[in-house]
Parts: C-alpha cells; structure tokens; sequence
C-alpha cells in the first residue's frame, strides 16, 4: 500500500505537542509542555455554553459565524485596540487560529510563492505552505533576545516574496514585537506588494508595562493583513477550538472561499455562549495580563536557587529557560529524559527552527495552578 502514496509532507510526523503531552501523561509528569491552562474558564461562560446546547442552538450557524458573535468582536476591537472594523465584511469567525491560519495560506500563496517565516518558527506554518505550493524562506530571529533582524529580513526578499508571517507574542519564545517593528514591516510589505499573515493569539498576555502591537493598529499593514486570534488562549478554552479573523474585505473573501471547504462553520453553541460572554464582560481580557505576569513571576521567584538562566518572558503564557549550566544534552533528548525521571514536562525548541542554533532551552507553560508550578520548580531546582 505505501508504493501508492506519495506523501505531500513527506517531513512532517506528529507534532512536538502531541509527543510530549503524551510522554507526560504515560509517565504522570507534570505537564509543563502543551499550552493549555489547567484551571477552569470563567464559570459564566461555560454555562452560557450549557444553556445555548440545552435551548436547541445546535444546528450550523451563519459560515463566516453568528452576526451577534461577529458584531461583538468588533465591538472587542474597538474598544481594546481603538480600531474599527466591519463585522459583515471583515471579521471571520473560525475553528481555531491554525485553521484560519491555513485558510489564508491556502488563499493566497500560489505555487512556487515564497512565504517568509522567522525561526523558530510555529509548527503550522510551514506545512500549510508547503500544501499551497509555496516554500517556506527561514529568517532567524536574534538569539538572546528573539526580536526581528531586519536586516536579514530585507536581505532574504525576492520577487517570489508573498507573505510575511509575523508572530507576536511570539509562540515559541514570548517576545513581543514594537511599533517600530510594524513600521519597518510595513514600508518592505508596501515597497515589495506581499500580504502579511499575523499570529496575534497570544495579545492579551502581555507584561511589565508592554502594550500589544497588532497590523490592525497600522494603517499600511491593515489594508493588507490577515490577523488572527484565540478565544482559547483569551478564555481558558483551548478545546473549545474557536477563534477570529480580522482582513480588509477582499482578503476576508479570499479565506472564507477556503474556509467553507476546510470547516465550513464554527461550533454553533459555542458562538452563542461565546456572545453571551463577551456582550455581559467586555473587560474581561484587561485583567488577563496581571494574572498571568503574577503566575510567571511565582514560577520564576520558585527557580531562584536553580542553576537555570532567563529573561522573565514579555508576553504569551511560555517561559523560555537556559540550561547550559546544567547540561550539554541536546534539548530533544534532554526534554524526554526530564519527563520521565524529574516527572516535568516541556518544550525543546530547536524543534521549531529550521537549522537550529548552539543554544540549549526548553520553553515551559507557565498557564498552571500555583501548586502545580510551584511543585515543578521545586523539581527543577533539585537538578
């Protein structure tokens, strides 16, 4: 059987998300690996979404989403960003950012396109390009600091350049992007005609006085932006699977042409629970920053006497850890080994890069319960 297939990811096995979380669980580990909270979402919204099931809302909604979810993400934009957007024509609702995410890959990215992508880089992209026909073009980003070198930026465009994927917070690393960093994108996205696919899940994790910099906000990049977001990652509800798309109207056509192909629809309760939520706490996600910054912190005031090195990361809920004092093993190695015999589970992050760099750090989900990081750090520390 395997003769007849010729395989269109030839490269890709399950991804480093799944292996861990698995590797945790068999052996009981702490799971400090896969990015999902261990607490429960506000109790006000799990039971709208009980409700809605319970009143029949269970057939499919409207394909780009329900108008009053749509109408109330808008109203999200403005009021968080000071940014206005259409509800009809530009506001998407989607199964989850990665699908939105491929759907506008797959709209615009042509055979033999070039897609910009910045090392390490998050594990759907590249696949997603490589299903369009395109090729991925890897741009390290700084090590140390894992901000944007624009000057390899600038030096890896060609003509074939059709998307820029930007990430930020940045998912694997928790950097954080600046306005200066927008301006310079959007004067090379205007200067060379290519489109910008932006990652922005993670924007209401944000810490130390940062202020989240989205495409939205920029006139150059909003006219030709895809920028995606996560109730998930904003609400506790990873499994939920529902996020957003915010583009200018002619992009917003182009994904939804494939989005009713790949998903079609967003789940139907959810929307309704999701609407109810945010029409009743549309705050909610400005008290999300503290909370997080406080989990961090305790995190990294608990590994205070390890041998570990970090910069306190500036947004996401990952904290990123040097272990060159600890070990020479290479990440991947190392990250199994500690699974199972410290019983703590992460990341290794070359994993993301396409050649990775002489450096050794694991990423850490920091979204756990105090006892839960507090029990982990404790491990750590007795290395």
């Amino acid at each position: 059987m395997s003769a007849l297939i010729n395989s269109k990811l030839p490269r890709v096995g399950t991804t480093i998300f799944t292996r861990m979380s698995g590797l945790a669980q068999t052996h009981g580990a702490l799971n400090l690996s896969q990015g999902f909270p261990d607490f429960s979402p506000p109790h006000r919204l799990a039971e709208a979404l009980g409700e809605h099931a319970m009143r029949g809302h269970n057939q499919y909604a409207p394909m780009a989403g329900l108008p009053r979810l749509r109408e109330a993400i808008a109203q999200q934009i403005k009021l968080h960003r000071n940014v206005a957007v259409n509800f009809d024509t530009e506001v998407t609702v989607v199964p989850g950012a990665t699908e939105s995410i491929f759907c506008a890959i797959t709209a615009v990215v042509q055979p033999g396109d070039e897609v910009m992508v910045l090392d390490p880089v998050y594990d759907s992209y590249e696949p997603a390009i490589e299903l369009a026909g395109g090729r991925a073009v890897h741009v390290p980003l700084v090590p140390g600091s894992f901000s944007i070198d624009w000057d390899r930026v600038k030096a890896s465009i060609g003509p074939r350049t059709r998307l820029f994927m930007l990430n930020s917070p940045h998912n694997p690393c928790g950097s954080v992007i600046s306005e200066a960093d927008l301006d310079v994108l959007g004067d090379l996205a205007e200067e060379h005609d290519f489109l910008v696919c932006s990652d922005e899940v993670y924007e209401h994790l944000v810490y130390d006085g940062r202020k989240h910099c989205s495409v939205l906000t920029h006139p150059g990049l909003r006219t030709r932006s895809f920028a995606h977001f996560s109730f998930g990652k904003t609400l506790s509800v990873t499994g939920w699977k529902t996020g957003y798309c915010i583009a200018p109207p002619e992009l917003t056509t182009e994904l939804r042409k494939v989005h009713q192909y790949v998903a079609f629809v967003a789940v139907t309760p959810v929307q309704h629970a999701l609407a109810d939520f945010l029409e009743a706490e549309p705050m909610y996600p400005s008290n999300l920053a503290a909370e997080y910054q406080r989990r961090r912190d305790l995190f990294l005031s608990a590994l205070s006497g390890s041998r570990f090195s970090w910069t306190p990361t500036a947004g996401s809920y990952f904290q990123l850890l040097d272990y060159s004092q600890i070990s020479d093993e290479a990440d991947t190695a190392l990250s199994e080994r500690w699974t199972q015999e410290l019983g703590v589970a992460s990341i290794p992050v070359s994993v993301f890069y396409e050649t990775p760099p002489d450096q050794r750090v694991l990423r850490f989900c920091f979204a756990k319960s105090d006892d839960v990081l507090l029990e982990a750090a404790e491990r750590l520390c007795a290395i």
